[in-house]
């Protein structure tokens, strides 16, 4: 059982992948992907790094390294679930902070992870994420983008597909150029406490997160705070398809250039 003060970085790794079999496993610079999403995590100062995976071929994969691997059960519905059960396997305290680092990030800043994880650490935080602003209408358009409105807090009011919030008079003219305002997308990497994560996965699923597909909506609707901080840098874009497996590569080649 982990007594350091520090946090644990815990990384899902569904084997099966819809628009990338295998993804986990996929070469990125002749490397698992999901090696090099750990490999953020130990830069970031995570004091253990555990991939939660249902497939035994990634297990195998990370043989030799720092990484530790949960088997967990493959019918987990979410990430979420399968972190929880990663940390009954892993066996770690109620009151230690996890940061759930997406199996898809191989460029995932490292001060984006510290940041998430020391706003998990605080006094009353339920559940804490980051965002970055949005800058153009396209991506405000995006139902891909998730948005989130934040109290002056920092806290969040609520996450959503749609261009939330509506600038009424600006899309009243056209919905082509951005009005004056402030728009955050929401960037999908999650820190909080043990016990709470443990909570987290046996709620119910919430009506909202069931119309939206955000599973963060769950917490809201709960009741519970979760505290949204702003990313220190920018999250490159993620690993789902085939083209975003040669972008990641032609990424990877000219920063080691």
């Amino acid at each position: 059982m982990s007594t350091s003060s520090g946090f644990v970085v815990a990384i899902p790794a569904r084997y099966a992948s819809t628009r990338l079999p295998g993804k986990p496993l996929q070469s990125l610079a002749g490397e698992p992907l999901v090696l090099h999403v750990a490999r953020r995590a130990l830069a970031a100062g995570a004091d253990e790094v555990w991939v939660a995976t249902d497939d035994a071929r990634v297990r195998d994969a990370l043989q030799g390294t720092p990484v530790q691997v949960a088997m967990t059960a493959p019918e987990h519905p979410s990430g979420t679930d399968r972190l929880a059960q990663c940390a009954a396997i892993a066996g770690w305290e109620d009151d230690r902070v996890v940061v759930n680092l997406q199996g898809d990030e191989p460029f995932a800043p490292v001060s984006g992870v510290r940041a998430v994880a020391a706003l998990a650490g605080r006094q009353g935080v339920d559940l804490a994420t980051l965002c970055a602003p949005i800058g153009d209408v396209e991506t405000l358009l995006d139902p891909n983008a998730v948005k989130v409105v934040r109290a002056t807090s920092g806290d969040a009011l609520y996450f959503s597909r749609a261009p939330v919030p509506w600038p009424r008079d600006a899309f009243a003219l056209g919905r082509d150029v951005m009005s004056a305002g402030d728009w955050w997308r929401h960037i999908g990497i999650y820190g909080y406490r043990v016990g709470f994560l443990k909570r987290f996965a046996a709620m119910p699923p919430g009506q909202l997160e069931q119309i939206e597909m955000l599973e963060q909506l769950r917490v809201l609707e709960a009741g519970h705070r979760i505290a949204v901080g702003i990313a220190p840098e920018a999250f490159p874009p993620g690993v789902d398809t085939s083209d975003d497996l040669a972008r990641a590569e032609a990424r990877l080649a000219a920063l080691l250039r």
